[in-house]
């Protein structure tokens, strides 16, 4: 076992002394060593019970004859990191959560590791760092929130977001604002749609890395407290059986990975997170094109907030996503292995779809294609993501004029101004992975002109939009203007031409005329200290997943 290297021979008598510290008897000795990572804090609804289904995976391990230790790795939330420079963190946490769990693990030479987490960047950033370590290694993912309820209707954080757009365009009083912000969170868990935190729970279960039934256990369910469990007793046999995540997640765990996600309409943080944890493993190799490729043979068969009124509580009810799984049998790899230690195939053997309202057929999909797409052309020629499940069929072609903003908070200001009318194209640049830094998601821009009632407006980013968001928005567009790219060439009036179905994002400029304004174009300074400073001078572009250099 590795973790022989500190408590075997007369040599490590030191180690053992201070491992007897921390109660160890001759016993434990013998056991496997088992890792628990775990991003508990008490300022991230996602986490709050994460304590106590440690406390369910120490027993699993403890029932199984391991010995579990337990540390801790940091959690941002989203929400609360929204619109301000908070942002700029999330997603450059992500290294520093995978740098984290590789820091405890080789410095103490565990045998085998539980993930224990929720929400975001968490999820991907430990799976980046099981992919690293490469040792015996199963993720428990958090759970999904419940959704509040605000006059008769079931409601979650977007809706309180929109909310504050309604409420500026004088759509809905105070009163009812007041109301959807003190009941749409209504406790622990990742927000209650498929937004990214869930979206990742998804991926993490369709990869084979959670135990069946892990993702969509909600939060304040006691099935999540037997999946933390059963995952503490079944990593010390993975530990045994040397079943590592270079085993489970191979080329065609990642492809079934992205059909879940297509299939679901998932959000398009995906298409960053996904390539960052391949990118930690050999002979697995995740591109953008991938995602669309399988987006145009797998239907989307599912519709979860916020492409609709369903939530994560009833894609848990029709079966979860081992339902999912076993409607795409035909379309996805049934026997790569998985932490079960048992193929994909035998994992979904007796799974069903308990609600066919919920979890369609591949007969009767919501959309022939699925939920993302992969645009190209002149303004993104690395590629741009869209959610295409939340996209109306009457913008999937849209053409208009631009409004172009250097910053998020620029267009905020301009979104509550009342600057932004119906049939603008609203384009916020310099806010890519080097730009920003940090790749800023941009919910409140979204979700300001959905709260509004503007239906034929699109938006268009190099930084990321949230999970939660719906419509015409397409982000990730790379190079981003912090490179040089394209869309910083953009000028107020240029012409957009947006064909989702074609897969293109073109501006009306030749390449002569993009060339030029680019020549002349500047960048705006922004004054960064810190960790953030490396990041920026390290972080590749979206398309390759925002990591950073090697």
């Amino acid at each position: 076992m590795r973790s022989d290297e500190i408590k075997k021979g007369f040599e490590r008598a030191p180690h053992r002394s201070l491992l007897r510290a921390c109660g160890m008897t001759n016993e434990d000795f013998e056991k496997p060593f088992i890792g628990i990572a775990n991003s508990y804090t008490d300022i991230v609804p996602g986490h709050l019970h994460l304590k106590k289904l440690a406390e369910a995976v120490k027993a699993g391990v403890n029932q199984a004859g391991g010995v579990p230790f337990e540390f801790h790795t940091m959690a941002i939330c989203d929400g609360i990191a929204m619109n301000h420079d908070g942002m700029r963190y999330s997603l450059a946490s992500r290294e520093i959560v995978a740098d984290t769990v590789e820091s405890m693990i080789q410095a103490h030479k565990l045998d085998g590791l539980v993930l224990l987490s929720s929400c975001d960047k968490i999820v991907p950033g430990m799976l980046m760092a099981a992919a690293r370590l490469n040792i015996p290694s199963i993720v428990v993912t958090g759970g999904p929130m419940l959704p509040g309820e605000c006059q008769g209707k079931n409601v979650d954080l977007i809706d309180v977001y929109e909310g504050v757009g309604a409420f500026s365009k004088g759509l809905i009083s105070r009163e009812v604002l007041d109301e959807l912000e003190r009941c749409a969170c209504p406790g622990p868990g990742s927000c209650a749609g498929l937004f990214t935190a869930n979206s990742m729970a998804c991926l993490t279960e369709a990869l084979g890395m959670s135990l069946p039934g892990c993702a969509t256990a909600h939060a304040v369910d006691s099935k999540k407290l037997h999946v933390a469990r059963l995952s503490g007793e079944r990593i010390v046999e993975m530990v045994k059986e040397d079943l590592r995540p270079a085993d489970i997640m191979s080329q065609k765990a990642f492809e079934n990975a992205i059909a879940v996600d297509v299939a679901l309409g998932g959000s398009t943080n995906t298409t960053l997170h996904l390539p960052a944890i391949a990118a930690e493993l050999d002979d697995v190799d995740v591109k953008l094109d991938l995602f669309d490729e399988l987006s145009r043979k797998i239907p989307h068969i599912a519709s979860i907030s916020p492409a609709s009124e369903n939530h994560m509580i009833d894609l848990e009810k029709a079966g979860g996503i081992p339902a999912v799984l076993k409607v795409l049998e035909k379309k996805i790899n049934l026997d790569v292995i998985t932490c079960t230690g048992k193929t994909l195939r035998e994992n979904i053997k007796d799974a069903k779809v308990k609600n066919p309202n919920i979890i369609r057929s591949l007969d009767d999909p919501i959309h022939e294609e699925g939920g993302i797409a992969i645009l190209k052309g002149n303004l993104a020629p690395r590629g741009s993501v869209v959610k295409q499940a939340a996209v109306a069929e009457d913008m999937l072609i849209y053409k208009g004029s631009v409004k172009v903003f250097n910053s998020e908070e620029e267009c905020v200001k301009a979104i509550f101004g009342g600057e932004i009318e119906e049939g603008d194209i609203v384009v916020i640049r310099y806010e890519g992975p080097k730009g920003g830094p940090g790749m800023r998601e941009m919910l409140n821009p979204t979700s300001a002109i959905a709260g509004m009632g503007l239906e034929r407006v699109a938006l268009i980013t190099d930084g990321r939009f949230s999970g939660g968001t719906r419509g015409p928005c397409i982000g990730h567009v790379s190079p981003e203007a912090a490179e040089y790219g394209p869309i910083a060439a953009l000028e107020d009036g240029d012409i957009v031409k947006i064909d989702i179905p074609r897969r293109r994002l073109d501006v009306e400029l030749s390449s002569d005329e993009i060339k030029d304004r680019i020549s002349k174009s500047r960048q705006p300074t922004r004054k960064v200290k810190g960790w953030l400073k490396r990041y920026q001078k390290l972080a590749t572009s979206a398309d390759k997943g925002a990591i950073l250099k090697g």
